[in-house]
């Protein structure tokens, strides 16, 4: 038994998984074969990690959480609970779809809320927040702020979490760290 990281007795982990150490695996989960979970994630009750899913390192991942095939997080991406990700587009009992999942990629430090569904193919950017019960339908920019269904972009959120007030040069602090941002040509950068 590998004592390098955490595991209820409830949980399954399949053989085949790479787990760093610090992880912690709460009741009922289920990790599934060849998947690659790093350094101090903590994955809460109830959550399916689907074969071949990549979690980096400090990925919080709440209650009822389903990660399917396809899906990579980088390091410090919170998923909120009851979240989802899809990996087929057009999916049908009677037609296997295996092979042809689509892949998606969760940025560093972005936060997606509970009961938020990500649509397949579709990258959520670098510290982008969504919105709790958004349904995210197309590709979301770094620092975004989206939420509803479909999704909508309506700001910009600081590596924080706090939501960014722009002045009429394009400039932002966060409240919190006091780090500048700036908005250009519908992107925003730290400075």
């Amino acid at each position: 038994m590998n004592t390098e990281y955490f595991a209820h007795p409830s949980a399954i982990v399949d053989e085949g998984c790479t787990i760093a150490k610090g992880v912690k695996i709460w009741h009922f989960s289920h990790i599934m074969p060849h998947c690659i979970i790093g350094e101090n994630c903590n994955i809460g009750q109830n959550v399916v990690i689907s074969p071949e899913v990549v979690l980096g390192k400090n990925v919080k991942i709440q209650n009822n959480v389903s990660i399917y095939t396809g899906v990579v997080c980088e390091d410090d991406v919170f998923l909120g609970p009851s979240m989802v990700f899809t990996n087929v587009t057009n999916p049908r009992s009677a037609v296997n779809r295996r092979g042809q999942y689509e892949r998606t990629v969760v940025k560093q430090g972005a936060s997606i809320g509970a009961n938020a569904t990500i649509v397949c193919g579709h990258d959520i950017g670098r510290f982008a927040f969504i919105g709790a019960g958004s349904v995210v339908t197309k590709t979301v920019p770094d620092y975004a702020l989206v939420v509803g269904n479909p999704a909508r972009q309506i700001g910009w959120m600081s590596e924080y979490g706090h939501r960014l007030n722009f002045d009429e040069s394009g400039i932002a602090l966060c409240p919190e760290s006091g780090e500048k941002y700036q908005l250009k040509d519908h992107f925003v950068v730290k400075l």
